[in-house]
């Protein structure tokens, strides 16, 4: 199958890590695979862009596409006009401006398929499609009588366990003591305020444990002076944000990964990295995250602070790229224009 996916962002995070993985396992199974993404935004202070990213893999779509929330009412024509002349089976779109220029510049015979990667995507005039993806059985239960599959994230394989968790941590000029980190952009969604407020807790009971703070965002002063408040500056590392290959040494240096909160992508991608490379995860129950975290926990200091470096461990079952890929082509063959 001819398939491109449209995601109308720059930035190499969020759904761009996991599609990524998700286009070469499909392109494994022998589909002629393509992304297409936002070409109008060309810089960024910290993240990192993603045309590089897709182009070193040969996945990054030569369609002159500009797929921007930036784009002016021409652009966006063009864009339409665009897709409407392209020989594809299936457009995938992710975000809603995918689906709305789709809507409008679908090619003929193409199966249209959206994926939903956080519920407030799911608005009461959601575009048709013939087919749905959405992170989690509970937002499949919002879309009753469609066709739709729960889509897991897909793990970059680089994502496994430390050959030493000391050797990693002497990589990283960490010190070999309990390590917790928390792995998001600064956000209020994110609760970084929660997980802070818990870690000072937590030492009270583990005074040796450190907190390691990956990522940046908006709210990053105002967390640094929460940690000066409290006392904690000692205790608490903040290393922004890694690309993959750093970003999993850094988790492959932790004991423990607290997610107290999501973003644009509900499918608990950061979870499944964390438990990929035998990390513990303690998480709220947001999206797909239970299906990942070896402690679910309400959005509390207490609970977080409780539920910290315990021995607990659940068994749970991380799907591979192969077996995400064969489902997704299935729904993509069960869906009819």
């Amino acid at each position: 199958m001819r398939v491109l996916h449209l995601l109308a962002s720059p930035f190499f995070s969020g759904p761009a890590e996991s599609l990524t993985q998700l286009a070469l396992a499909q392109r494994a199974r022998g589909h002629d695979v393509r992304v297409a993404v936002d070409r109008k935004r060309r810089t960024t202070p910290a993240e990192e862009l993603a045309v590089p990213r897709l182009e070193s893999l040969g996945l990054l779509s030569d369609e002159p596409l500009e797929l921007s929330v930036k784009s002016s009412p021409l652009a966006i024509a063009a864009d339409i006009a665009r897709l409407r002349r392209l020989a594809v089976d299936v457009l995938h779109c992710h975000f809603s401006h995918d689906h709305l220029l789709a809507r409008w510049g679908r090619p003929a015979g193409a199966r249209l398929i959206r994926s939903v990667h956080a519920p407030r995507s799911l608005r009461r005039l959601l575009p048709r499609a013939d087919a749905y993806t959405v992170p989690s059985e509970e937002l499949a239960e919002r879309l009753p009588g469609r066709r739709v599959m729960v889509l897991p994230p897909v793990v970059d394989p680089r994502f496994v366990p430390p050959a030493s968790r000391a050797v990693a941590r002497r990589r990283l000029e960490l010190p070999d003591v309990p390590l917790v980190g928390m792995v998001s952009t600064f956000q209020p969604s994110r609760r970084h305020d929660v997980g802070v407020a818990a870690f000072e807790q937590l030492v009270r009971r583990r005074p040796e444990a450190q907190l390691v703070l990956l990522g940046d965002g908006a709210l990053v002063p105002a967390v640094e002076a929460d940690v000066r408040r409290r006392g904690l500056s000692a205790r608490v590392h903040f290393v922004g944000y890694q690309p993959v290959e750093p970003f999993v040494q850094w988790l492959q240096a932790l004991d423990e990964v607290w997610i107290l909160g999501l973003g644009n992508d509900w499918a608990g991608r950061a979870a499944a990295q964390a438990r990929s490379c035998d990390v513990r995860v303690v998480a709220v129950d947001e999206g797909a995250l239970a299906r990942f975290a070896d402690a679910v926990v309400a959005c509390d200091a207490d609970a977080v602070a409780t539920a910290a470096l315990r021995p607990e461990r659940r068994a749970t079952e991380l799907p591979t790229a192969v077996t995400i890929a064969e489902q997704l082509e299935q729904l993509y063959l069960g869906a009819r224009p």
